[in-house]
């Protein structure tokens, strides 16, 4: 919890009031009035202005297509870094609108799969170094980290390790037939990660954003709920997806339920191994 004089030194002063919000999971979270305008701002503490770079940059490459918060200013004070946004205040539910707005995002491309920065998370880096293989980004730029986080936290075995084996060959043998364009993906799309303004326009927050294969961003939208089935049938319209797509959702939705077993612990085990076991 940060103190008055912390508040009254940020560049957005004087400070009217402030008060911790909701939306903290991972940072401090705060609503600040600042000469009558309202705020949001995030704080890591123990960390360096850089620790916000990443989600800057993706929140500048996602505002460009679709609504975001905007970054007003950040930096660090008291070895407490901080990221300063603008306060959206919510409005009512538009999963059509939301469905639409995602499909145009995956239609930004690049030459390339990666993104312009990295990702230092709890507990393992996200490389994001540009690749022109998806196999080989996935592969060894995503998965394989999760999987060498996993076996140091004793959270991995010789089961999931031989599933894990015959998943990936699958994951290869399909791409190495059918071409991934990069498109420009959110990169954690889950409930918690969307909010509509007072006009019902979607905003995405929290990106971690990256160019990669669309079905990669989609996954995440089936795990935990909250995307209804006017999302994806306005996605469809919009940019419908391929034939086989719940098919190949398994090893995307492999990823992000890998990164809790590792973040939450054995909790997740049984979801990680029902996807394993398909393999």
């Amino acid at each position: 919890m940060q103190t008055n004089a912390w508040f009254e030194s940020l560049p957005i002063a004087p400070i009217g009031s402030w008060e911790p919000v909701s939306g903290g999971d991972i940072n401090e979270a705060y609503r600040v009035i600042a000469d009558g305008i309202p705020y949001f701002i995030k704080v890591q503490p123990h960390q360096s202005a850089q620790y916000f770079a990443h989600e800057q940059a993706g929140l500048k490459a996602l505002g460009a297509v679709i609504n975001t918060p905007t970054p007003i200013a950040s930096g660090d004070l008291d070895g407490n870094a901080y990221l300063i946004l603008n306060w959206i205040d919510e409005g009512p539910e538009d999963q059509t609108a939301l469905g639409r707005a995602v499909a145009k995002l995956h239609q930004q491309h690049a030459d390339q799969f990666g993104f312009t920065t990295n990702h230092r998370t709890k507990v393992l880096l996200k490389d994001n170094h540009w690749n022109n293989d998806w196999r080989d980004f996935y592969v060894n730029q995503r998965l394989q980290p999760e999987i060498q986080t996993a076996q140091k936290l004793g959270r991995w075995n010789d089961w999931r390790d031989q599933h894990f084996q015959n998943m990936v060959t699958a994951f290869d043998q399909y791409y190495a037939k059918h071409l991934v364009m990069p498109s420009l993906l959110h990169g954690d799309l889950w409930s918690g990660n969307y909010m509509f303004d007072q006009n019902g326009t979607p905003t995405l927050i929290d990106p971690d954003a990256l160019y990669g294969d669309r079905e990669y961003d989609l996954a995440m939208t089936t795990i935990f709920g909250g995307f209804s089935q006017a999302f994806y049938q306005a996605y469809n319209e919009v940019s419908p997806l391929r034939s086989g797509f719940e098919k190949r959702l398994p090893w995307y939705q492999f990823y992000y339920l890998c990164m809790h077993l590792i973040l939450f612990g054995e909790t997740y085990g049984p979801a990680v191994d029902n996807i394993l076991a398909q393999y």
